[in-house]
């Protein structure tokens, strides 16, 4: 089965780049699956994802009541498709789904979206925060080994 996982944020924006974080260590632990990173969003997302098995995105959540730096496991399904560009992605994820579903591109079976509680996503910086910093490693073991066979 051909995997891709995709690393989603904005790398100058604290910890709203954990995504593309936690990509960057899961790609260096080499575990023969294709890793990508990008501050792509919504539907520019889709030329990436096209012609794969199986997607797996990781992206950072802003919570009123979850602990900075839980590990969250979403299916698309857990997302609802919108008719507007309420994102601040353009159009959500789901949606770009859709959209690349009805526009005839070969999307993904199965999908996975892990989304991490993070503390600051507002601030410019190229570093995330302490407390999201030291968590990637234990978050990129954890998906790894959530998602082998």
């Amino acid at each position: 089965m051909n995997t891709l996982i995709l690393g989603v944020g904005n790398p100058i924006l604290t910890d709203d780049g954990v995504g593309i974080r936690i990509a960057e260590k899961i790609k260096e632990e080499r575990f023969g699956l294709e890793v990508v990173e990008t501050s792509e969003a919504g539907i520019a997302l889709l030329d990436l994802m096209a012609g794969y098995n199986k997607l797996i995105i990781i992206d950072s959540i802003k919570t009123e009541k979850g602990r900075v730096g839980e590990l969250y496991k979403l299916e698309l399904e857990d997302l609802k498709p919108s008719g507007d560009f309420s994102s601040s992605h353009g159009i959500g994820i789901a949606t770009a789904f859709k959209l690349g579903q009805r526009l005839g591109y070969s999307m993904p079976k199965f999908v996975s979206i892990y989304a991490v509680a993070v503390k600051d996503n507002t601030t410019f910086a190229e570093e995330c925060t302490k407390e999201i910093r030291e968590r990637i490693p234990f978050i990129a073991r954890q998906i790894i080994e959530e998602e082998q066979p």
